[in-house]
């Protein structure tokens, strides 16, 4: 099993950024894709980015060019920096360890985009 702690969220200005972290403990981290989610008030919680166990990413069309997934399997933890924030980014978000025996969640951290 893994155990997921997000951390990095808070209150931050449009235009502003912040980086989120997902830490790991459990297993073996580097067998484990991780996803992060981000779910809004009110609405369906949607895919923001995943990064494979060999470092690809991919990203949801609303955040490429603003939000960078990466890892680091020496400290357990993938990373979200999240640049040029809009209002529209503010949601719970989420990180997720997905492998062939199971996935597994974090508890979310808040990230609110307002003046």
């Amino acid at each position: 099993q893994v155990q997921l702690v997000e951390s990095g969220g808070g209150l931050v200005q449009p235009g502003g950024s912040l980086r989120l972290s997902c830490a790991a403990s459990g297993s073996i981290f580097s067998r484990y894709a991780i996803a992060w989610y981000r779910q809004g008030s009110g609405k369906q919680r949607e895919l923001v980015a995943r990064i494979t166990t060999s470092s690809t990413s991919t990203y949801a069309d609303s955040v490429k060019g603003r939000f960078t997934i990466s890892r680091d399997n020496a400290k357990n933890t993938v990373y979200l920096q999240m640049n040029s924030l809009k209002p529209e980014d503010t949601a719970v978000y989420y990180c997720k360890a997905e492998s062939l025996v199971g996935d597994y969640w974090g508890q979310g951290t808040q990230v609110t985009v307002s003046s």
